[in-house]
C-alpha cells in the first residue's frame, strides 16, 4: 500500500489505517475471539497497513493490550496511535467518568499505556477530547516533555477546534488531528481543514464510513447491542436512518458505475481530498478489511469528485451525530 506523510511531519504511514476500537469488549459485541482479532490485526499488517489506532478508554484498557500483543512481533514496522484525556474509574468495572488532561494525569496515562502495549514509546499520542478545565498550552507542554523524554514521538489532537489547534501547535507541533470526516459529515471543510493545511498538520478521519452507515449495512430494523453507543446517537434512530437512506442509495449507485463498493467510494473520496488525509476505518471482518484496502486503488477523477460533491450537497442529513452531552465535547 502507498504511504502518506501526516502534514509536514516526518511521520509516514499507510494511506489507510485500522481503527481498533471495536475489536475488544466495551463498545458492543465483538465479532470474534481475542485470538481472531489478533489475527485480523496481523492480517492488516501483511496487507500493507502499518497505522493502528486505539485509546486508553477503549474497553477501557483492554484494547491497548490487544493491539500491543498483536503488533509485538512487528513493532519496528508499525505506527501505534493512542489517546489520553478521559478520567477512568479503574475499579472492578473500569469506565470513563469525565475529562481529565491535567499534566500529572496525562503522564500517568502514558505510563499505563506503555505498560499495556509493552513498548518504550508511543508513536502518536492524541488528546482524546479537549478538557475545558486545563489550558491547551499546559497539555501541549506536557506532551512536549514526554517527547523529550523519549516516551512519545508525535503529538495529536482529536475533535479540537481551530483556535485550540493553533494554540497547541505554538507550544508543541501538532502532527495530526483526528476528527470525524466523511461524505456524511463534511463540517471539517468549513474551518478545520483550511487550518490544518495552513499549519501543515495531517488529518486522520475516524468513522470515514459513517460508523457503518455509508456501507448500506444498517437498516431501520437494525438492533444495536446495548453496549454499542450508536444506539443512542440521533442519526441512528429508525426515523433518521430512513430519511438518510437517500445518501446511501446515491453512493451505491455511483459505486456500481465505478465497479467498486460503497465503502470503497466513501474511502476513495476521502483519500482524494488531500494527500495528507489518512482514514482509519474499523472492522472486525477480514473480507471488510480487504474491501477497505481496495479503496486505495479506486481512482476518482476531478469530474467524479465534482459529481459526488454536488449530488451529496443536495441531500439534507437528518439527525445530530451525537447526543448533546457528547457533542459539547467536540470542536472546542
Amino acid at each position: 500500500m502507498k504511504k502518506r506523510k501526516l502534514g509536514k511531519s516526518t511521520l509516514e504511514v499507510s494511506a489507510l489505517g485500522l481503527g481498533c476500537m471495536r475489536l475488544s469488549p466495551g463498545h458492543g459485541a465483538v465479532a470474534g475471539t481475542r485470538q481472531e482479532m489478533i489475527a485480523l490485526i496481523r492480517a492488516a499488517v501483511e496487507r500493507g497497513i502499518n497505522f493502528f489506532d486505539t485509546a486508553e478508554v477503549y474497553g477501557p484498557f483492554v484494547n491497548e493490550e490487544l493491539v500491543g500483543e498483536a503488533l509485538a512481533p512487528v513493532r519496528d514496522q508499525v505506527v501505534i496511535a493512542t489517546k489520553f484525556g478521559f478520567q477512568i474509574d479503574s475499579g472492578e468495572d473500569p469506565h470513563p467518568i469525565g475529562l481529565n488532561s491535567r499534566p500529572e494525569y496525562v503522564k500517568e496515562s502514558v505510563e499505563g499505556s506503555l505498560k499495556r502495549f509493552k513498548i518504550d514509546a508511543i508513536d502518536l499520542l492524541y488528546q482524546h477530547r479537549v478538557d475545558p478545565d486545563v489550558p491547551i498550552e499546559d497539555v501541549a507542554g506536557t506532551v512536549k516533555d514526554l517527547i523529550h523524554q523519549g516516551k512519545v514521538r508525535y503529538f495529536g489532537l482529536s475533535e479540537a477546534g481551530a483556535q485550540t489547534i493553533r494554540r497547541a501547535h505554538a507550544v508543541q507541533p501538532v502532527t495530526a488531528l483526528q476528527s470525524e470526516y466523511s461524505l456524511w459529515w463534511k463540517r471539517p471543510e468549513e474551518e478545520i481543514i483550511p487550518t490544518l493545511e495552513e499549519l501543515g498538520i495531517g488529518l486522520v478521519p475516524f468513522s470515514p464510513l459513517g460508523k457503518g452507515f455509508l456501507t448500506g449495512s444498517i437498516k431501520e430494523s437494525t438492533q444495536f447491542d446495548p453496549e454499542d453507543n450508536r444506539g443512542s446517537f440521533p442519526r441512528f434512530s429508525p426515523e433518521a436512518i430512513k430519511a438518510n437512506r437517500a445518501l446511501v442509495d446515491l453512493i451505491a449507485s455511483f459505486a456500481a458505475r465505478k465497479n467498486a463498493t460503497s465503502a470503497q467510494i466513501a474511502l476513495a473520496w476521502l483519500l482524494a481530498q488531500k494527500p495528507w488525509i489518512v482514514p482509519i476505518p474499523g472492522t472486525a471482518k477480514l473480507r471488510r478489511l480487504e474491501e477497505n484496502i481496495g479503496a486505495a486503488d479506486v481512482e476518482l477523477t476531478p469530474d467524479d469528485l465534482r459529481e459526488l460533491d454536488a449530488a451529496t450537497a443536495k441531500i439534507p442529513i437528518v439527525g445530530d451525530r451525537y447526543p448533546a452531552a457528547l457533542e459539547q465535547m467536540t470542536n472546542r
